[in-house]
């Protein structure tokens, strides 16, 4: 399972779900929150707050967190104040990192992640010195055993997709984020189901780890799982399928 595949890492992501599943449940909240106090809590006139309500159930959120965090946002129960932060830095083997975060205190947040980075061998980096090595893309997962790659390739080229690629198992469809709605219409009216549909930044290119630095890139990763404000964290790692898969 390598670090290219995003769907390998989706379902890893999906399998420590049980082990983790208040705080996640937590940073989902938070991300339906901000998409409602930014562009209202209507999902069919703000599309930001569809895919965090989606996002939220394809995790079996409860529905009254998934309510009481729309509430929130709107301002009906009191008014909380997160800001929209992207970190970036370097991992172990010169890894590229890029961490968004949702903070009402940047300050500690950014101590936690320094720290984070030093832990695992890597340091914290300027505003700009990795995002220029990702592309912000729609991305959209499918198992390969639920349709034919004829038939994906026609709906999603169609409805604008860039490419299908498959990997591991999965077909892996990315498009311009302005073309996603779209993408996922077409692929929803055909009956195409999705693993995951997100947008996400996906590296232009990466850096194969061998098993030491594959080793502290896994354990920087789960540091900043643990951190309630880290929202995602995306990364140019290739780690060695045994450490992935063991």
């Amino acid at each position: 399972m390598a670090g290219h595949s995003h769907s390998a890492n989706i379902a890893h992501r999906k399998g420590t779900v049980d082990a983790k599943r208040g705080k996640l449940f937590s940073k989902l909240c938070r991300a339906i929150f901000v998409a409602a106090r930014n562009g209202g809590g209507d999902p069919d006139s703000n599309l930001r707050l569809r895919y965090a309500i989606d996002k939220a159930r394809s995790y079996s959120c409860p529905k009254e967190n998934i309510e009481r965090s729309i509430k929130k946002g709107t301002g009906e129960l009191g008014a909380e104040n997160y800001e929209e932060v992207t970190y970036e830095g370097y991992g172990p083997g010169g890894v590229a990192v890029l961490c968004e975060v949702l903070t009402d205190n940047r300050n500690r947040t950014a101590g936690d992640l320094r720290k984070a980075f030093e832990v695992a061998g890597g340091n914290l980096g300027a505003s700009g010195c990795v995002s220029y090595l990702f592309n912000y893309k729609g991305l959209f997962i499918i198992d390969a055993k639920t349709v034919a790659e004829d038939r994906l390739m026609e709906v999603a080229l169609e409805a604008g997709a860039d490419d299908v690629q498959l990997i591991d198992g999965y077909y892996e469809v990315t498009c311009d984020p302005k073309t996603f709605e779209d993408v996922r219409k077409e692929l929803e009216a055909h009956r195409i189901a999705t693993e995951s549909a997100e947008t996400s930044y996906i590296p232009t290119n990466y850096v194969d780890l061998d098993l030491d630095n594959g080793k502290r890139m896994l354990k920087l990763r789960d540091i900043l799982d643990e951190n309630d404000d880290v929202q995602n964290v995306y990364a140019n790692d290739n780690i060695p399928a045994e450490l992935v898969e063991g």
